[in-house]
Parts: C-alpha cells; structure tokens; sequence
C-alpha cells in the first residue's frame, strides 16, 4: 500500500477534509439549507489546502488519485457557483460524498514524487484535469436529468429540482466545454510533446493516449449528434457516460496500473 508514503500532516488534513464533507454527505436531509451550504463552504476550503499541500508541499506529489480528487474538487467549484444561479439543483449529498470518496482516495494513494521536465508540463495537466471536471459535471448532470426524467414519469412534484430542459442544456453545455479543453489537451500532446516532457519523449501511442483519444470520438459523435440528429435523452446520456469511463481509463485508469497493480512510481 501507498499510504506509508503520505506525510503525518497530509493524512490529518485529508481526514479532516473527508470529516467535513461527511456532514453533508450523511446528514443533508437534517440539516438547513445555511447549515449546509456553510459545511461544504468549508470542506471546500479543506480540500483546496490538502490539493495545495500535495502539490507544494514537503514532497510534492502526484497521481491518479490526486488527479482524480482534484476533478472531485473542481465539480464542487461548479456546483457552488450553480447554485447560487440555481437554487433549486439539489446534489449535496453526491457532490459531498464524491468529495469525501476522492479525498481519502488521494490519502491512501498519494503518487509518486513530482518531477516537471518542463514549465509547460502543469498547463498542460491543467488543461487535462480541468477538462475530466467539466466532463464530470456534465455526467452529474446527466444523472440528475435521467432522476428527473424517471420523477416526472412517476407524477412527482414538477417544481421540484431543476426542469428537465434546463437539466439537459447545462449537461450539454458542460460537454462542450470539456470537449474543447480535451481537443486542447490532446492537441498540445500529439503536436508539443517534446517541449512539455523534455527532448526524447515524443507522442507515444500508449494505452492513455489511446483511450484519451477514444474518449475524444465519442464525445465529437455525441455532440455532431446533438447539433445534427436532436440526441437527447437516454442515447445522448448512454454517449455521455461511455465517453466518460474511456477518459477515465486514459490518465486515471493507466496510473491505477502503475503505480497499484505493477507498482511502478512513473510511466
């Protein structure tokens, strides 16, 4: 296990962070919409010292798990300024559990030691991570576009959550702008490769970059079928998730490999 890796320090954080977003996680139904808004406030804040922290601390590191909980970390961002544009989205509980899931993740498997061959090397795992963010809005929002969908054929309360219609743009909208973080990302790999990994690390057509650019054709073909044909629906959400896990097993899925099965500190 990795975790013997992890600083005294960071483990007390990570918990303490994991500890906040429980609050809301388990106990939404009984607390008040200020006393919620308030814990994740503040689980928020945790989570953006213990990122800190394993990025500039001690001994910085980086990993799949540190990836992931930084996208978990960036769905909360979301989530917050959303709400207060729309009162009425209600996934609490998800995006705190979500949190709390990736922050004791990250504890357990810290990563390897972090080495940047070049300054352009964070921006281009910036553009990365930002874009697994979006695109992990947009599947949370898809999920509460098919919970939705299933309440209004149960007869339940139209007023209650978001419309299905705005539900359904804002999935869409979050799509495309991962999409174009994606595209960005890809394109800065295929093309700058040696000016972001150092001179001898060109494009290599490994098991990442195949599944990141699988990941790249599904979501064009869901969003040329959108703009074309009129997806929507459970084929447009059937797209959406499929494109997710393939972009999932590109960065997150191959370092599990690494650095848990094989384990191997770097690729």
């Amino acid at each position: 296990m990795i975790l013997a890796s992890a600083s005294a320090a960071s483990m007390v954080m990570a918990l303490s962070t994991a500890a906040a977003y429980a609050v809301p996680a388990v106990g939404a139904r009984h607390l008040s919409n200020a006393a919620s808004r308030l814990t994740l406030i503040v689980a928020w804040l945790l989570h953006a010292s213990v990122l800190a922290w394993g990025l500039m601390g001690e001994t910085p590191r980086f990993g799949f798990a540190p990836a992931l909980s930084v996208t978990a970390w960036l769905v909360l961002t979301v989530y917050a300024i959303e709400r207060e544009m729309f009162p009425q989205l209600e996934a609490r509980w998800a995006v705190a559990s979500l949190g709390a899931a990736a922050v004791i993740l990250a504890m357990v498997f810290p990563g390897s030691e972090l080495h940047s061959a070049s300054p352009w090397l964070p921006l281009h795992w910036a553009l990365g991570i930002s874009s697994y963010g979006l695109i992990a809005a947009a599947v949370i929002h898809a999920w509460l576009m098919t919970r939705a969908e299933r309440s209004i054929r149960a007869a339940a309360d139209p007023r209650a959550g978001l419309p299905l219609l705005t539900l359904e743009r804002l999935t869409f909208r979050f799509a495309m702008a991962g999409f174009v973080l994606l595209s960005a990302t890809l394109a800065a790999g295929i093309f700058f490769s040696e000016t972001i990994y150092g001179p001898g690390h060109g494009m290599k057509w490994d098991h990442k970059a195949v599944f990141s650019v699988l990941a790249w054709l599904v979501f064009a073909t869901l969003l040329v079928g959108r703009w074309k044909f009129g997806w929507r629906g459970r084929r447009a959400v059937r797209w959406l998730y499929i494109g997710s896990i393939l972009l999932l097993l590109g960065y997150a899925g191959s370092r599990f490999v690494l650095e848990v099965i094989l384990g191997r500190t770097s690729s």
